[in-house]
């Protein structure tokens, strides 16, 4: 096993990636989560129209401009303009028109005055206090966006904001890149499905649900393989279907140096270039890489459960990021805050330390999982959302120091 520095095995994966082309046509409605494949622009200006971003009155500046408490100016109140309407009635001096927020401004009007800047009597309005300037409280047509510019660019992730813009703009239908595929499989003799009763010599495969989850949470689609036992023709005829079914593999065990992992010999077998076999990592270390001839890249996991979350939020993501057409750098999202407990490491290898980051007095700290920081030990991952980073010859960080932190949040 040769082992190499995490930055080199992302350098390495990310080389071996190449966005998906692949698109399709879909609705608005099933476009959040989604990566658009082509740029996004409008034929409306947005505002579409002048309109009022307040309730109040809309008055010609000129008219106002003079007004203050000791000499108050008042008006004629000829028209009354909700959202929805479009004014036929144009302003003149002297006149104001109620109006109220979103609506459409009539001719005439420049300036909206707040209404708690005035005083109604009947069909009268008194400006008690004047605008601070010509256009005040007015949206004006196209100053948000002007018809015909890019709204969203290819690569852009569809969420909450992107899905107000794609209706703004009319998008009915939408071009997205296809969703990944990601086939999954866990070897091992030991494992055994959570429906099967468990015996003293069994483990329950958590690593399928887990993986299933991480792919749904990054865009994929997943296929499971199941469990595979360590037989080795077995292993390989799921091996070969897998990378001819799906863009990306993950398998949880079996690449290891024990008398019964098989997965590295089986991927060179079946024509695999192996590109990674082991990181200066903890937890992780036993990590293989390979890709394959159709374009398909292997992922041999650890099959511990937190050794093969860890190297999927490290490496995996960022893989399954470009791979999704997603436009960036394919970098770690890593922050430095000061962390809340003590911290520690041998120094040999790149340290993963799983915890959570929290807001205490407005400060963001990583908090230590309690319990064994054990790589077999999932239970004390819930809730889990960073990893404290200590680098290679760093053994510890002491309460209150500054640490480096790998944020899981999507």
């Amino acid at each position: 096993m040769t082992i190499i520095s995490v930055q080199e095995a992302q350098t390495i994966i990310l080389k071996l990636v190449e966005s998906l082309q692949e698109t399709d046509s879909i609705s608005l409605d099933e476009a959040t989560g989604r990566i658009l494949a082509q740029s996004i622009s409008s034929p409306l200006n947005f505002p579409y129209w002048d309109n009022s971003a307040m309730d109040g009155y809309g008055i010609r500046f000129e008219d106002v401009k003079q007004s203050n408490s000791d000499y108050p100016i008042t008006l004629d109140i000829v028209a009354e303009i909700p959202a929805g309407i479009n004014p036929k009635q144009s302003i003149q001096s002297g006149e104001a028109c109620r109006i109220f927020t979103g609506a459409m401004l009539p001719d005439g009007v420049d300036t909206i005055i707040m209404q708690e800047n005035t005083r109604k009597e009947g069909r009268k309005v008194t400006i008690l206090s004047p605008p601070n300037y010509l256009g005040e409280f007015v949206r004006k047509q196209g100053s948000f966006y002007q018809a015909g510019n890019i709204l969203l660019n290819p690569g852009s992730y569809i969420n909450e904001s992107e899905m107000a813009i794609l209706a703004t703009a009319q998008c009915s239908t939408v071009t997205v890149y296809r969703r990944p595929r990601v086939a999954i499989l866990s070897t091992g003799n030991e494992l055994i499905a959570p429906t099967e009763k468990l015996n003293p010599e069994q483990i329950i495969d958590s690593n399928q649900y887990a993986l299933k989850a991480f792919i749904l949470n990054n865009g994929g689609i997943p296929i499971s393989f199941g469990i595979v036992k360590d037989e080795p023709e077995i292993i390989k005829q799921k091996i070969r279907k897998a990378i001819n079914t799906a863009d990306f593999v993950l398998s949880t065990g079996g690449v290891s140096v024990g008398d019964y992992d098989y997965i590295n010999s089986i991927l060179a077998e079946l024509g695999g270039k192996i590109m990674v076999n082991g990181v200066a990592m903890k937890p992780g270390k036993p990590l293989t890489v390979a890709k394959f001839d159709n374009g398909c890249i292997y992922f041999g996991l650890p099959g511990n459960p937190v050794s093969a979350l860890v190297s999927c939020w490290r490496f995996v993501k960022l893989a399954l990021d470009k791979l999704s057409g997603i436009q960036g750098d394919y970098e770690p999202k890593l922050i430095t805050v000061k962390s809340q407990d003590n911290l520690s490491s041998k120094g040999q290898r790149e340290t993963y330390i799983w915890g959570q980051l929290k807001l205490i007095n407005g400060e963001y700290v990583f908090t230590l999982a309690q319990g064994s920081q054990n790589s077999a030990n999932l239970i004390n991952l819930a809730l889990t959302n960073a990893l404290a980073i200590l680098p290679i010859g760093v053994t510890k960080i002491d309460r209150g120091e500054i640490v480096k932190v790998l944020s899981l949040s999507n």
